[in-house]
Formats: structure tokens, C-alpha cells, sequence
């Protein structure tokens, strides 16, 4: 169901009864409360009924729709756009995963549209009912608990991802493959950078909303909670600043850490080259001496000499002999 819940609020206590949309419309105009209504991925029609009632900018109800927007703040009239980047650490996978919530508020009315299963909003309502002090604040207040429990779920992904990293920091000198862990590095980066495109624009959202609640009547007390959530989120705008810098100097370190055992295969391939080389020298010059005394000729002094054969093997063990005694002292031997 696209409607995941649809209440009306009066003096922070919740209506009884209220079911579907159409009543949701009819009782806010009837007792003057506050509308919250709640939707997953809506269809076109489902939205646009929403858009009608309340009196939705036709490009916000476009972005909330379409989806994949970056995370900002917009005033239509009297009413509020927020598109927010969710995020969620999965342990079974080691992934982070990126979301999309489009809040609306109104006067009268916060709608709320999620694409993705974070956060829990239920949570979030259970919470606020429990507290009607709170509620009776109106729109302001339902908004403050959205972006209340988008930043909570922001330390689950912060743990996590600190987790990555010192697992990162104990394979760089072990004994990982070097192009899983290299691949692992990007992967957690890309993640990280995610993370700051959902953090980095929150601040200054939070920013902007507490900086206006004297000019638009928001609640001080209000005011006082936003400026808790703002404190919470710029931590962690530092936290994955901090992680995208680690990160940065430990592909560096891999860099480095491949390069050079790369260079060490390569002098220790250059020592085998030297070594296998030297001994086809030397194996070659007794070859070239039993060669010629092998060749046919007619006329050799030597084959009538009866020191010939000793010769030409003395010759060939003194030209071995000496080139390896050549190669040794230049060590390639």
C-alpha cells in the first residue's frame, strides 16, 4: 500500500477512526488539526490527490516522484520541500545503502514520502503520539522528529563504517590479495563519499530551518531541538570527512606497498636473468671449443699432436673457469 498511515492530529492527541485519505481531508477541515499522512514509492494518481488537497508546487510533487534528487530545501508559499538522503548500514553485506525521504509542510498538513524502507517513520510516529505536548507544536514538531531519526540512523553507518576502515588498516600489512583489498578501498570510498553527498547538505537544511524559526513563529523550544540535530549531524559531517581521508592516504599506502613488491619481483627476476645467462656463457665457451675440433677439415696440427686432446680440454675448463670467476666477482653469480 502506498498510504502507509494517514492520522489527524488535534491538540496533539490523535483522531480515532480516521481511515483512508478522503476522511484524512475531511476531518483537518473539520476540527482544524494537523494532517500527517505517510507514503511508500505513491503512484501518480496517489500523489496527486495528496498534491490537490493541499496545494502542492507541481515541481515538488515532480521531484518527490521521480526520485534520485540531491538533498535540499525549498519554500513554495507557505509551504516546505525537503528532500533528504536517508542511509543504512547492512551488516550481512558490509554495504551502505542510500535512500530517499520528500517531506511537505504545510500549515495544516506534513506529508511524507519515502523510497526507500529507511528510515522507519512508524517509529517515529509511535514516538510523537507518546508525546503530545510535543505534537500539539504542530507540523514543526512532526518535522523536527523526521529529521530527528534521519541523523540517528546516520551512527549505525558511521560505526560501520569505522569498522571497514580498521579492517582495511589491519589487511594493508597482511597479507590480503592485493587487488581485492585495492577494490575493497574504492568500494568503501565510494560509500563514504555517498555518505557525505547525504550529510554535508543536512547541515545547512537544519542551518537554514533553525535560522528561520523567529521569522516564521517556530516554537523556541523547537528551535532548541533542531539545534541538537544540527549539532549531531555536523559530527558526522566530520566523522566522514575524517573517513574519505583515511581512506585517500590508505590507497596511497597500497599504492606504495605494490609498487614496491613489484619492484622486488622484478630485481629478484633480473638476479634469475643474470644467473641464467652466465651459465649459458659458460656452458657456451666449451661449446665453441668441441664445435671446431669437431669440425672435418683435412688440415689440423692438432689432430696429429698427442697433447690435442688434453689441449682442447684444458681449453675448454680455463675458458669456463674464467668466465665464471668474471661473472662472480661482478655477482651475477
Amino acid at each position: 500500500m502506498a498510504v502507509v498511515d494517514s492520522a489527524v492530529y488535534v491538540e496533539g492527541v490523535r483522531r480515532p477512526g480516521v481511515v483512508g485519505l478522503d476522511e484524512t481531508y475531511d476531518v483537518t477541515h473539520a476540527t482544524g488539526g494537523v494532517a500527517w499522512i505517510g507514503l511508500y514509492r505513491p503512484t501518480v494518481d496517489e500523489l496527486d490527490s495528496v498534491a490537490d488537497e493541499f496545494g502542492l508546487h507541481h515541481l515538488a510533487v515532480e521531484d518527490a516522484l521521480k526520485g534520485h534528487q540531491r538533498s535540499k530545501l525549498e519554500r513554495y508559499g507557505d509551504t516546505l520541500f525537503l528532500a533528504l538522503r536517508t542511509a543504512r548500514y547492512i551488516d550481512e553485506t558490509e554495504t551502505v545503502e542510500f535512500g530517499e525521504l520528500h517531506v511537505f509542510v504545510g500549515p495544516q498538513f506534513v506529508v511524507t514520502v519515502r523510497h526507500a524502507e529507511s528510515p522507519d517513520l512508524a517509529l517515529v510516529r509511535d514516538r510523537l503520539e507518546a508525546d503530545p505536548e510535543l505534537l500539539a507544536k504542530g507540523p514543526e514538531a512532526i518535522l523536527y522528529a523526521v529529521l530527528d531519526e534521519v541523523v540517528d540512523e546516520y551512527e549505525p553507518v558511521i560505526a560501520g563504517l569505522e569498522n571497514d576502515i580498521d579492517e582495511i588498516e589491519d589487511q594493508l600489512f597482511g597479507e590480503a590479495e592485493h587487488d581485492i583489498l585495492t577494490r575493497r578501498i574504492y568500494d568503501l570510498s565510494n560509500e563514504v563519499i555517498g555518505f557525505q553527498r547525504a550529510v554535508q547538505p543536512l547541515i545547512g537544511i537544519i542551518g537554514a530551518l533553525q535560522r528561520g524559526g523567529d521569522k516564521y513563529g517556530v516554537d523556541v523550544d523547537l528551535s532548541h531541538h533542531l539545534g541538537d540535530v544540527l549539532d549531531h549531524v555536523t559530527r558526522a559531517g566530520e566523522r566522514a570527512d575524517a573517513f574519505r581521508t583515511l581512506l585517500d592516504k590508505a590507497l596511497q599506502a597500497q599504492s606504495t606497498l605494490i609498487t614496491r613488491r613489484m619492484t622486488e619481483v622484478s630485481v629478484a627476476q633480473n638476479e634469475q636473468i643474470k644467473r641464467i645467462t652466465s651459465w649459458a656463457a659458460i656452458l657456451f665457451a666449451p661449446t665453441l671449443v668441441g664445435t671446431v675440433y669437431g669440425m672435418n677439415f683435412r688440415y689440423m696440427p692438432e689432430l696429429e699432436w698427442v697433447f690435442g686432446y688434453p689441449f682442447a680440454m684444458g681449453l675448454m675448463l680455463l675458458l669456463g673457469i674464467g668466465l665464471y670467476v668474471a661473472f662472480k666477482r661482478r655477482d651475477w653469480l
